[in-house]
């Protein structure tokens, strides 16, 4: 599909995901919330708690260190434990160093306070941001995220990340959102594929796809076409009707 949108990649953090303990869905979200606002989610990565792994991935992603993507987007990796590095690994990658920030600690410690909890080291260490670094507010449990060059921090448990989210949605660059029609039809994917071919070179703009499915003992394809020009998505689906004589 040709756009000239702002774009965005994910990185996801945590050995648990790539280990299948913890099903990831923070992707699937973002994913949506940046369609809404016109931003070409082209890449989704999942690395370990990797220190270097993680630093490669953000200098290869975010284009203000030279990396292919407008944005990136980070969930996991920030909280109390030994093994959440992310905080540093980007520290790294942007050649900065790391301590406790004020503003963070303040906010935590405040929150902690009113509830009774005790403030701990384990805790603060949520608190440690890269230098430079914008807070990202966390309206669900204090512990900020942060941003730093075009690289977004946030948390990796779903209700945190979604609240992160939020606060951020309404500073990006946006684009146009993508439109979309799709079709249903009850044939094997071989069978529609010469149709699909021919329509996706008469529309070039357009991203066409194929998704099939079976139902009992039938076999199906659900026919999608995406685009930024609903006008030109609703002519390329009359055309491939057409086609397939439909």
């Amino acid at each position: 599909m040709q756009s000239d949108n702002p774009t965005a990649a994910i990185l996801v953090i945590g050995d648990e995901i790539l280990s299948g303990r913890t099903r990831e869905g923070n992707a699937h979200y973002l994913s949506q919330v940046l369609n809404s606002i016109g931003v070409d989610l082209r890449e989704v990565r999942i690395v370990g708690d990797d220190h270097a792994h993680i630093v490669a991935a953000i200098r290869a992603l975010d284009k203000s260190l030279g990396g292919a993507w407008d944005m990136l987007f980070t969930s996991g990796g920030i909280g109390p434990t030994h093994d959440d590095i992310t905080a540093d690994a980007v520290a790294d990658a942007f050649g900065t160093g790391i301590e406790i920030n004020e503003d963070a600690k303040r906010v935590m410690v405040e929150r902690w306070e009113a509830r009774g909890v005790e403030v701990t080291g384990n805790r603060l260490r949520m608190a440690r941001i890269p230098l430079g670094a914008a807070l990202i507010p966390n309206a669900h449990s204090a512990a900020p995220g942060f941003h730093i060059g075009n690289t977004y921090v946030m948390a990796g448990v779903p209700e945190v990340f979604r609240a992160m989210v939020e606060a951020i949605v309404g500073g990006l660059p946006t684009g146009r959102p993508s439109v979309s029609e799709a079709l249903e039809v009850m044939r094997p994917e071989s069978d529609v594929a010469d149709g699909l071919r021919e329509v996706a070179q008469a529309f070039p703009d357009l991203s066409l796809g194929s998704y099939p499915f079976q139902s009992g003992q039938r076999y199906g394809t659900n026919l999608v076409i995406r685009g930024l020009d609903s006008r030109r998505v609703t002519d390329a689906m009359t055309a491939l009707r057409e086609r397939l004589a439909l």
